[in-house]
């Protein structure tokens, strides 16, 4: 079994090798001169880990929580952002059950001023896809039927255009670097996980019910970085390799972004900026892994 599932994971490896050398040299290096209008040092970045170590959210096909994929990602993230200048990026970690961590995150995000919020998640599929196997003795459940990443969105955000604007950039950075996003979201078979596909081209989706994207008045992303009850997948997105292209990708899409918002504040008549009302940032948090905490 064990090397069966190095084999596997060389394999992974190798399927994305491309993928990584076009993370570490990007094609387009008028996009790094666009950033230098961005203030790296004070734009602030929460990585929100979905789920908590008492509440781990779904179980892989080999059965590792989906909390531990989706903190080691924003860790990885967090070192891609911060070697890139975002000294202020946060990794949020909250302890407890589903619903008293969710209100700890809402408190904290609330307030700690923020640019941007970044959910990380990692995806499973509806009960009534998954199948049983047996991995090193123990039974477990899989489905191999759905792979790819995704992105949600909420029109009830309190910038919800900026949080799609974020979201195409993500979308469109991973789409460069020969990534899939998972297409069934739209699909009727998805009952009330089916969502309203708001770029076929990369993979963002409208989920206006999810609290940790309709409640926060700061731009906010939910992100699925790939199916874990999918047996090649699960392999693939627990490798460094596979994590270092999310890392350049969120990376790159934060850098256009953060440019994107200064650019825009600078356009601002003066006399708007002085007028403009205080706001105070807010933000909260939750995801049958985009769909339950």
């Amino acid at each position: 079994m064990t090397s069966l599932r190095t084999s596997a994971i060389a394999f992974a490896i190798l399927s994305i090798a491309p993928q990584i050398a076009h993370a570490q040299t990007p094609e387009n290096p008028a996009a790094k001169l666009i950033g230098t209008n961005c203030d790296r040092a004070s734009f602030r970045v929460i990585l929100d880990v979905g789920h908590t170590v008492e509440a781990p959210g779904a179980i892989s096909a080999r059965g590792v929580t989906e909390y531990e994929f989706n903190l080691n990602l924003a860790k990885q993230i967090e070192r891609a952002l911060t070697g890139a200048g975002f000294a202020r990026t946060e990794v949020l970690v909250t302890p407890g059950l589903a619903k008293p961590a969710m209100y700890k995150r809402v408190a904290h995000v609330k307030e700690t001023p923020a640019d941007l919020l970044l959910s990380i998640h990692h995806d499973a599929v509806p009960n009534s896809f998954l199948e049983k196997w047996e991995y090193e003795g123990k039974p477990a459940n899989y489905s191999d039927r759905f792979r790819g990443h995704s992105i949600f969105v909420a029109y009830g955000n309190g910038d919800h255009k900026a949080s799609l604007e974020f979201a195409k950039l993500l979308g469109h950075q991973l789409k460069d670097r020969g990534l899939h996003y998972a297409p069934h979201y739209t699909e009727a078979f998805m009952g009330r996980f089916r969502h309203e596909l708001l770029d076929k081209d990369v993979g963002v989706y409208r989920y206006d019910a999810l609290f940790v994207l309709k409640t926060p008045r700061i731009p906010a992303v939910l992100f699925e970085a790939g199916s874990i009850v999918n047996r090649n997948e699960e392999l693939l997105v627990g490798t460094p390799e596979y994590q270092a292209v999310i890392g350049a990708s969120v990376t790159e899409a934060v850098e256009s972004f953060c440019a994107s918002r200064a650019l825009q504040v600078a356009q601002k008549p003066a006399h708007k900026l002085a007028s403009a009302p205080r706001i105070r940032r807010h933000a909260r948090s939750q995801n049958y892994s985009a769909a339950a905490e």
